[in-house]
């Protein structure tokens, strides 16, 4: 069979050898791979493609490693257009303590932000501040000449509009940046005057229809560089960019609209100004199209994320004495979020695995024991929280028998010590931390060190336990029990391996393995 380009293939051999599991880095150099690289042999079948390289290294390549290609989520390819109609049912929202407590409310508020350019978390408690909190549970605070932290509310001889009660048209913040802040936060703390509704208008919508309707202006405005400024008596910032920001394929990737901070336009690329303003205008005036303004108040306690380089934002006047009206604001980035909903969805996916090991093979019989393998865990686990274990015990006592999974466990039974224990550590670690895995590693050591620790306790083992007992290399010498006590993890491992024990009672419900999930998800993070 033919093989595609060789340096192309070997530079993506997913093998330990040439990535690093957990970080996906590769280890070595393209530099490092010899001139004449070549594929010896190559041979697929339904597990993939083997490939022998002239070098001697062997790469192997799952079924479909190559059939997606990852698309540019900061495009509009990965977004959702939209105009206000579409939120006639709701604007995407989630209560704040929800939304801490619950990973699975994370990710429907952050993959809100990322696909509609904005989410609204209501009952953020109005203290001052609270919105950087807000920030750093999905990524950082990006600190500007305003600062870490802003206050939206009129002030005397204000520098900038926002700090006013005038009407303010839709904007992108900062676009005199390099780089532009990706996202805003505005929290509410106050919100008592007459008028001062919030509005958002979705940019690439608007840069869509300017397409559409106007192809000449689109692509003036897409390529002709304009300038941004913003000066003060302590920052004096510009930068020069196309209102509409495209990607090498042509794709809308950025919006910066902003007419207060727009510099003087000086012969930009031999455009002229009255073509210039013209596209301007047009697309200034889809901007103002009332069917795509949307628009709602902003009350205490709400705190609302949007996407700087997308959605455009806007307030109507308000009667400055007619009662207070303050937020407070801060930037972030999209990257940040973007990160943290990957591992929030990366690790979901892995609790799916795992549920499903636990509901699939998790059925079947446990060792000879009374109880079947998942509700063996699953009453471990009930037991270590039961008896207020911290968190990663509770997850070491649910997960301890994985390496059981896969048939294994037959084995062991069988005769062949399966080390599940070590199985089972190796599989958690790419989702776990030590506090984790190393007990579920040393829980069949801890068998044998209580046997030879602890007089009596080999007595209490049930007959199945004994079996495997003598499998597992039997009760530790004293040395050997000396060496486990001295282990950091031993004192977790023996709570572990109690636990265990009791756990194979067949009068015994325990809770599903969903009723763990936020606390597996949390540790995971």
């Amino acid at each position: 069979m033919s093989v595609p380009n060789p340096y192309w293939l070997r530079d993506n051999c997913p093998c330990t050898d040439c990535r690093d599991p957990r970080s996906g880095q590769k280890r070595f150099r393209i530099g490092d791979l010899p001139e004449d690289l070549a594929a010896v042999e190559a041979a697929e079948d339904a597990t993939g493609l083997t490939v022998r390289w002239s070098d001697g290294h062997r790469s192997h390549y799952p079924a479909g490693w190559d059939d997606h290609e990852e698309p540019d989520d900061r495009t509009e390819h990965a977004k959702r257009l939209w105009q206000a109609a579409d939120f006639a049912c709701g604007l995407p929202e989630a209560d704040w303590p929800a939304y801490l407590a619950d990973p699975e409310e994370r990710i429907a508020v952050l993959a809100a932000v990322r696909r509609s350019g904005f989410a609204l978390l209501r009952g953020v408690p109005t203290e001052p501040g609270r919105v950087l909190e807000v920030a750093r549970s999905f990524g950082y605070v990006r600190e500007t000449n305003y600062g870490a932290l802003f206050d939206v509310r009129v002030e005397p001889d204000a520098a900038n509009l926002a700090f006013t009660d005038a009407a303010i048209a839709p904007h992108t913040d900062n676009p005199y940046r390099d780089p532009v802040p990706t996202l805003q936060l505005l929290h509410c703390l106050h919100n008592e005057a007459v008028g001062g509704d919030s509005g958002l208008v979705d940019g690439f919508r608007a840069a869509d229809l300017l397409r559409a309707e106007d192809p000449a202006a689109f692509a003036l405005l897409a390529r002709t560089p304009v300038p941004f400024r913003y000066r003060d008596r302590t920052a004096d910032l510009s930068a020069e960019r196309p209102m509409i920001g495209l990607d090498p394929r042509g794709a809308i990737r950025e919006v910066r609209f902003n007419n207060r901070s727009l510099g003087t336009l000086r012969g930009p690329g031999g455009t002229e100004p009255d073509v210039f303003y013209a596209a301007y205008r047009a697309f200034a005036a889809i901007t103002l199209r009332p069917e795509l303004q949307l628009e709602f108040r902003l009350g205490p306690g709400d705190c609302l994320v949007f996407d700087n380089t997308r959605l455009l934002h806007a307030r109507t006047a308000f009667e400055g004495a007619s009662g207070r009206r303050h937020l407070q604001g801060c930037y972030a980035d999209l990257d940040g979020l973007s990160s943290t909903l990957a591992v929030l969805r990366r690790n979901t996916a892995a609790l799916d695995e795992l549920e499903a090991l636990f509901e699939g093979e998790g059925a079947d019989e446990y060792l000879g024991e009374a109880v079947t393998l998942a509700e063996h865990m699953r009453q471990a686990g009930a037991l270590a929280r039961a008896a207020g274990a911290p968190p990663a015990l509770v997850a070491a006592a649910l997960l301890h028998d994985i390496g059981h999974f896969r048939g294994s466990g037959r084995e062991l039974m069988a005769g062949s010590d399966n080390r599940h224990g070590e199985t089972a550590a190796a599989r958690l670690s790419r989702w776990f931390p030590p506090a984790v895995t190393e007990p579920v590693r040393l829980h069949v050591e801890a068998k044998r060190y209580l046997c030879t620790a602890e007089p009596g306790y080999a007595d209490r083992l049930s007959p199945a336990s004994v079996h495997t007992l003598a499998v597992q290399g039997g009760p530790h010498t004293p040395e050997q029990a000396a060496a486990f006590a001295a282990h950091p993890f031993g004192p977790d491992a023996v709570a572990v391996r109690r636990w265990d024990e009791a756990a194979k009672d067949p009068a015994v419900t325990a809770p599903p393995f969903a009723e763990f999930r936020p606390l597996l998800l949390e540790l995971m993070g």
